[in-house]
């Protein structure tokens, strides 16, 4: 009992530092944040052999030097991302207009205006929650929302994103069938189906030369709601100056009638990203837990 009380202290704590810091203008924010993500490297013993072993198997055409300079730069990134998320939180939408570009929004409007259901791809780069944000300002959206284990983050996580516009959050165990309604009634859907969610509806592709359970969601979505897949990747800009959420061309002749070779296309498609702001992909996370038979476990 005095446990969780003093851990509900330390995260109101967290929240008050997170509404004190978001004040600031957003490069001396930047640079605190990467000074932090720089001590968490150091730190955070476990994340950080994640992370090596994730970049050792993706880049193993990297030397150990230049791994290591992109570990530090992932974490640096990571850490922005931690400070900066007081600014989803509190920060007027018209400041966060300002800071956060949105390109291509006329083609995702095309499609809703022609009755055309929206998958919104979004893979795990840090400024996830900033580009979540900033569609919310132009688009009613559904979304999956995975409830936090400490309560008070859970709140605020919770409030940033449904402060904008009417967003429908909708939680894994409400399955399927309510995200299809949710798009067909004109909602896209902000989905991030890149993590290793274990064996279930998963299939063994490559992501980056490695097999990596990944879910089939994104093909039988789309055939399920009859959906377009619309590419949408945020990127954190250098020097404080900003972010901004990209939504490429809708993919064509997508999907097929194979869900394997669909996921594999998407990984495909993921790891060309990725190599474009390689320390801004989520390295931290264990991708490849989950491995085929026989096969150990890298981390």
């Amino acid at each position: 009992m005095l446990s969780r009380a003093l851990s509900r202290i330390a995260s109101h704590a967290a929240v008050a530092v997170f509404w004190l810091l978001h004040w600031l203008p957003l490069p001396v924010l930047a640079f605190l944040g990467q000074a932090v993500g720089e001590a968490l490297y150091w730190l955070a013993r476990s994340r950080r052999h994640i992370a090596a072993v994730n970049l050792a198997l993706c880049f193993p055409e990297l030397d150990d030097a230049a791994r290591r300079r992109l570990a530090r730069a992932h974490f640096r990134a990571v850490g922005r991302s931690l400070l900066e998320r007081g600014l989803l939180w509190w920060a007027s939408q018209r400041r966060l207009m300002n800071l956060i570009r949105l390109d291509g929004a006329e083609r995702v409007r095309a499609l809703l205006d022609q009755g055309r259901p929206v998958i919104l791809l979004a893979p795990h780069f840090v400024g996830l929650d900033t580009g979540g944000s900033r569609v919310a300002m132009d688009f009613d959206s559904v979304s999956i929302y995975a409830q936090q284990n400490n309560p008070v983050f859970d709140r605020w996580l919770f409030h940033g994103r449904s402060r904008f516009g009417d967003q429908r959050l909708l939680s894994r165990q409400d399955g399927v069938r309510g995200t299809v309604k949710a798009m067909k009634a004109g909602r896209p859907f902000y989905y991030l189906p890149d993590m290793d969610y274990g064996r279930k509806d998963a299939v063994f592709v490559p992501f980056f030369g490695v097999p990596a359970a990944t879910i089939t969601g994104l093909p039988r979505l789309a055939r399920l709601a009859g959906a377009a897949v619309v590419p949408c990747v945020t990127r954190m800009l250098p020097g404080g100056r900003g972010y901004v959420v990209e939504f490429g061309e809708p993919w064509q002749d997508f999907p097929t009638t194979d869900a394997e070779a669909d996921t594999a296309a998407m990984n495909r498609w993921i790891e060309s990203v990725v190599r474009t702001m390689p320390e801004q992909y989520y390295w931290v996370h264990r991708r490849f837990k989950t491995r085929p038979p026989g096969e150990a476990r890298p981390y």
